[in-house]
């Protein structure tokens, strides 16, 4: 069973302001003659009733009626690193905030398996295609979208930090094609959930792909959060799924808990990071929810679901607004919108009291 609360704030992260845009419109009549005046008083009544009808109407219709574009049918590449839990939510919810919207288009879905390989290739293939807009999720997809053209408009989701990965020129001013939504998670509150649920806790193993740059910027935020709670810490690292059930079984009776970022590596390999650990009595505390889902201890994490829905409306604001990416912020969902969330099945099997959290 899986518990989940909202969070209170835990720290402040850089958020960039969303955009809101309206226009109303007025009319009216004049006459030289008091019966006129009265048939003019009264036309003009009726036409500012309906003139007020037509302004609630278009305000309520707003979302999806401003975004039509005359009827053009958009093209949208869409290139997902790997599928699992968390990916797929940002996927699903960027196709939610395009479907909201009212514009038409088609998403052609690519998926490269995790190979870095079939990342370029399909990026070669959307720039072929002469798509208006790439969506991508994960560094590697967008590293491949960013070498395949500089042109085309590129949204990206679940990159912990763009900049760092050398994708923009800044978070706050990408001065590229690229802009989106980061998964940046609150890496130092994970660690001091980890020291509530294991007090007893002396040395922790990071665990994550050594082959993804913002897994590494996230290792080195947790190594710091360790160093302030007390924590020893040892980095364990796999270069691919077929490393994990190994890495993980050299962490046995080294490690007291183990702590997995937003790796895509090993969200995809969660179940064979769980097996292993819980059999061992290893309790892991994880960056997303769909880690916890899957055998983790807990998180706190923030909804995948609500970061693709903030990158596809970026993605409309650019199709239908003629914004450019150089100049839209990289956003971030708040530490208030994170979940704590708590595998209740695994806490029992590993002999853990959860009721320090309420």
């Amino acid at each position: 069973m899986i518990m989940k609360k909202n969070m209170k704030k835990l720290a402040s992260i850089s958020l960039a302001a969303c955009m809101v845009a309206g226009a109303l419109a007025a009319c009216g009549g004049s006459s030289s003659t008091a019966t006129t005046a009265a048939a003019t008083t009264a036309a003009a009544t009726e036409a500012a009733t309906t003139a007020a009808a037509a302004d609630t109407t278009a305000a309520a219709a707003d979302t999806t009626a401003a975004a039509a574009d005359d009827g053009k049918e958009y093209k949208i590449g869409v290139l997902q690193l790997v599928q699992h839990v968390a990916l797929d939510a940002s996927n699903k919810g960027f196709i939610q905030a395009l479907d909201e919207s009212g514009i038409k288009y088609t998403a052609d879905q690519q998926n490269a398996s995790g190979e870095q390989s079939a990342c370029q290739t399909i990026a070669e293939k959307f720039v072929n295609d002469g798509v208006d807009l790439i969506y991508t999720i994960a560094t590697p997809a967008t590293e491949a979208a960013a070498a395949a053209t500089t042109d085309i408009p590129i949204v990206l989701a679940a990159v912990t930090d763009p900049e760092g990965s050398g994708l923009v020129q800044s978070n706050e001013k990408p001065g590229v094609n690229i802009t989106g939504a980061s998964d940046l998670t609150p890496v130092k509150e994970q660690i001091e959930l980890l020291k509530k649920l294991l007090p007893d806790a002396k040395t922790v193993g990071i665990l994550y792909c050594s082959a993804e740059s913002n897994s590494e910027i996230q290792a080195q935020m947790a190594r710091d959060a360790c160093d302030a709670q007390g924590l020893a810490h040892d980095d364990y690292t796999v270069s691919s799924t077929n490393e994990i059930q190994t890495v993980v079984e050299s962490m046995i009776g080294k490690v007291d808990a183990i702590y997995c970022p937003t790796d895509n590596t090993i969200a995809a390999g969660m179940a064979t990071v769980a097996q292993v650990a819980n059999d061992n009595k290893i309790p892991t505390i994880c960056g997303e929810g769909g880690m916890v889902d899957n055998g983790g201890l807990a998180t706190y994490g923030i909804d995948y679901t609500k970061l693709g829905y903030m990158a596809g409306k970026m993605a409309v604001e650019i199709l239908t607004e003629g914004k450019n990416p150089a100049d839209m912020p990289i956003q971030y969902e708040s530490t208030e919108e994170c979940e704590l969330q708590v595998n209740e099945d695994t806490a029992k099997l590993l002999g853990i009291d959860t009721s320090v959290l309420k």
